[in-house]
């Protein structure tokens, strides 16, 4: 990542699942992780990466990340780094979840260089009645694919 450090931003409420998930991200990016009540917009300029990970919440990324994202300035300058990550308990509709902040982001000057996303454990409105859905989500294997998602993310980022 050059000689600039990563800022992993996450929301993650019920079970934890996006937590493991930008904590395997962190490991191989060396990354630190904030809640995005606790990242001032004047800190953005310490790192050379951004990482934005929510669980899915009805649809949509967790409301404190949204708003953080809607709330931030442009970039001065193109080329302003950033990737998307989200665990969801029905996880084949992650690209029509991920839109609206990838959106925002591109709006605002920002290149969203990756996005990732895995199946979380979810037992969220009447899903609770049945246990919930995806029950040991995230696993070792997606973990591991969080792992190598962040080790293309490095290969990418390095001088050709």
């Amino acid at each position: 990542m050059g000689n600039k450090k990563t800022l992993i931003i996450c929301k993650s409420v019920h079970h934890q699942n996006t937590a493991k998930v930008a904590q395997a991200i962190a490991n191989v990016l060396d990354a630190e992780i904030c809640e995005p009540e606790n990242v001032p917009y004047a800190r953005l300029d310490e790192y050379g990466l951004i990482g934005l990970g929510s669980g899915i919440y009805f649809g949509r990324f967790h409301s404190a990340l949204r708003r953080w994202v809607y709330e931030m300035p442009s970039v001065p300058s193109q080329g302003r780094r950033v990737f998307l990550f989200s665990t969801s308990g029905l996880s084949f509709l992650w690209r029509i979840w991920h839109w609206p902040i990838k959106s925002r982001l591109q709006k605002k000057g920002w290149d969203v260089t990756g996005e990732f996303h895995c199946r979380g454990f979810d037992s969220v409105g009447p899903l609770w009645l049945m246990g919930g859905i995806n029950r040991h989500h995230p696993n070792d294997r997606d973990l591991e694919h969080a792992a190598s998602f962040a080790r293309d993310l490095l290969l990418r980022s390095q001088p050709r």
